[in-house]
This record gives C-alpha cells, sequence and structure tokens, in this order.
C-alpha cells in the first residue's frame, strides 16, 4: 500500500526478487539508499559501486557521505504488466533510510504521475488511461512476489 506522508509517497517495489520500500520524493536532491540497507539486503553490493569522489550531503537528520553510486533494477509490479525502471542511486554512508528514495527527476524521465484522488494512483508514460493503484503495491506473500514476477 503506498501513502502520502509530506510531499513523499511510500511504496513497495521489487528489486532483486524481493519486496523492499522506495519513496518517491519530490523535495529531494537526488535519489538514495544507505550504505547499511545495501549491507543487509544485498551480499556484494560493493562490486556494482560505481566509486565517485565524496561528497557531503545535508539534510534535516545531519550530514551524510556519499561513497559512490549503484544502479538497481526496481519493478513496480501490476497484475496488468509489471513496470521496470533502472535508476541509479547515491549510496550513502551514513544514511538511516530504510529503501530507496528516488528523486523527481525519475518521475519526469519515466512519465510517472501520482494521482492523489480518492483512489490513489500511478501513471507511467503518455498512457493516462492505464492506471496502476497504489493499493496493489503491498505484495502479502513472497508466493504473491512470485507470482507477479513470472507475468513479467
Amino acid at each position: 500500500m503506498a501513502y502520502i506522508h509530506g510531499t513523499a509517497t511510500k511504496m513497495a517495489v521489487c528489486v532483486k526478487n524481493a519486496q523492499h520500500p522506495l519513496i518517491i520524493d519530490s523535495g529531494a536532491h537526488c535519489s538514495i539508499v544507505a550504505r547499511n540497507y545495501l549491507d543487509n539486503h544485498f551480499p556484494n553490493w560493493e562490486k556494482k559501486l560505481f566509486p565517485t569522489k565524496a561528497k557531503v550531503f545535508k539534510s534535516a537528520s545531519g550530514k551524510m557521505t556519499s561513497i559512490g553510486t549503484i544502479i538497481k533494477e526496481i519493478i513496480i509490479p501490476d497484475r496488468k504488466g509489471n513496470i521496470r525502471l533502472n535508476p541509479d542511486f547515491v549510496v550513502l554512508d551514513d544514511a538511516h533510510i530504510q529503501g530507496f528514495l528516488l528523486v523527481t527527476d525519475y518521475q519526469r524521465r519515466y512519465g510517472m504521475d501520482i494521482c492523489n484522488s480518492k483512489n490513489r494512483h500511478i501513471t507511467i508514460g503518455s498512457n493516462k488511461e492505464k492506471k496502476l493503484s497504489l493499493d496493489i503495491y503491498q505484495i502479502s506473500s513472497q508466493d504473491a512476489l512470485e507470482e507477479l514476477l513470472n507475468e513479467f
């Protein structure tokens, strides 16, 4: 299930055949993931890290240092047809976010529009008729997740 919290929308997505939280934040400077989240959920993730010059980011919770970028394939599951995104995330050494944070530039790039109507949905691309309900994104079990991924 996705919901609004400030200017961000939180939803569950699939990464490496497992469910992970994704926050779509229109106020964020860049797409990020915390090093400790990668450590806990993606063994050997460092092999796919693109090192960059360390940069300090400031947030309400303090300063955070980047250690590089990583590309993660994200699948937004839908019974009408899954959607695959390949965003790059800045890996922050000392961030406390649990999951992935996707910034507005990817919303524009993929034509994502989050409609905050009574029945919340998301549209992607120019087809505004294909409305993906945000309520389906809380995947109930690993079996349900595998069923959705097999349809892809």
